[in-house]
């Protein structure tokens, strides 16, 4: 065999295997664009024990709606009652959320609760309610509220049932709206301790004590959580409550 052809021989042995041979980028599978990506999973951080939530009235300059009764004489002398509510309409998302009230001290006369709203003659939700000891009370609401409508509320201690005009009252009113689709996704991702921070920040009254509320009750010794309550009432010109609530015993949980 002559010297050419073995030349050609090797030199092809040589060429071939490595055009044979895929490249490192050929081997790895094509990437595809198309796919979405993940959001990325943020999550509301849960409160240090020295923050307070902060609440911001969704509609400044309102005018205010929440009325206060006290009483200076009888069996009930010197009794205060108050509303858990802003000074004008506060906000809930719920379609039955659960109202909190006050006394400052036992209720011996029997105490009534109403519903109305502009659009009803009569009252919604008429009902006696059980109140004996002092503190903040729980009253879960039976009444559906319809969105976008304001409802008043009343609590009324019926200090003599022939002549109510000597009735201790206090009301505030509530609309039921839903959260914006920021608010939700934020709600969803939070902490269950930032819960009260987020729906106060909004103007979410009702939803923000309720959560807070909700969270003293399961954990009644925890001083932060009240602390944060009284804040909340303090901010909304209830100084009697937050006193007494600051001051509250810690096994006593809402009634």
């Amino acid at each position: 065999m002559s010297k050419l052809r073995i030349s050609l021989l090797v030199g092809l042995a040589l060429v071939f295997p490595i055009l044979a041979t895929p490249s490192r980028a050929q081997t790895q599978p094509p990437v595809d664009n198309t796919r979405p990506k993940p959001a990325a999973q943020t999550a509301q951080p849960p409160p240090t024990a020295s923050q307070t939530p902060v609440y911001r009235p969704p509609l400044r300059g309102a005018p205010a709606t929440r009325v206060g009764g006290a009483n200076r004489g009888g069996s009930d002398g010197g009794l205060i009652l108050s509303v858990l509510a802003p000074e004008s309409t506060g906000l809930t998302h719920q379609a039955r959320p659960t109202l909190y009230w006050y006394a400052s001290q036992a209720v011996t006369a029997p105490v009534e609760f109403t519903l109305n709203d502009d659009h009803s003659i009569k009252p919604l939700v008429e009902m006696k309610i059980p109140a004996s000891r002092p503190g903040i009370h729980a009253l879960p609401l039976n009444h559906t509220l319809q969105p976008e409508v304001e409802y008043q509320w009343v609590i009324a201690a019926v200090i003599d049932p022939k002549q109510r005009a000597s009735d201790i009252i206090a009301s505030g009113t509530i609309k039921r709206v839903q959260p914006s689709p920021t608010l939700a996704t934020q709600l969803s991702r939070a902490n269950p301790r930032a819960l009260p921070f987020l729906y106060a920040q909004e103007g979410f009254w009702y939803d923000a004590i309720g959560t807070l509320s909700e969270q003293i009750d399961a954990d009644p010794a925890d001083r932060h959580l009240r602390e944060q309550r009284a804040a909340l009432l303090e901010q909304v010109g209830l100084n009697t409550a937050a006193t007494d609530d600051r001051g509250a015993n810690p096994g006593r949980m809402t009634e």
